[in-house]
């Protein structure tokens, strides 16, 4: 089991609870960007920095991960890929990616991009707080708790 981060968009404060978590866990995290990241002091965390280029660090993510991984991203295209493999999925405002929603969403982010290119909508997602936040911890701490318990098994 492995924690992969789409590291280009997530909010530090978001890294900062899977680094905490991995560390209880002791569950790898491997971080994936086009920029230079941070350097961290964690056997268990790595980093990864992809060349520039459009979804270059999503495929990097979708051609690595495997069934028994956590990808954290607000990518819905990636998280799409990402279900169609088995992996989780699971959105940095703690909402899980499923078979069930993924395509859903994608088409209401097709759809909405096409109402921002038309001039009809202006603006995305709402201010990321503290609820976003407690609530990605919430969903990933029950997340890890039960794969650990289905490796056991």
């Amino acid at each position: 089991m492995r924690i992969w981060i789409d590291a280009d968009a997530c909010p530090r404060v978001i890294e900062e609870i899977v680094f905490r978590a991995s560390e209880r866990l002791d569950i790898p995290v491997c971080l994936v960007a086009n920029t230079s990241l941070a350097k961290h002091h964690s056997r268990l965390i790595d980093s990864v920095v992809v060349s520039e280029g459009f979804d270059v660090a999503d495929d990097y993510i979708a051609e690595h991960a495997t069934p028994e991984d956590v990808v954290i991203t607000a990518d819905i295209p990636l998280a799409a890929r990402i279900v169609a493999k088995g992996a989780v999925g699971l959105d940095p405002r703690g909402e899980f990616y499923t078979e069930e929603n993924v395509g859903e969403r994608l088409s209401m982010r097709d759809l909405m991009m096409e109402l921002r290119d038309a001039g009809v909508v202006q603006g995305g997602p709402g201010q990321f707080g503290a609820t976003d936040r407690q609530r990605f911890a919430s969903s990933l701490d029950s997340l890890l708790t039960r794969m650990i318990k289905g490796r056991k098994h």
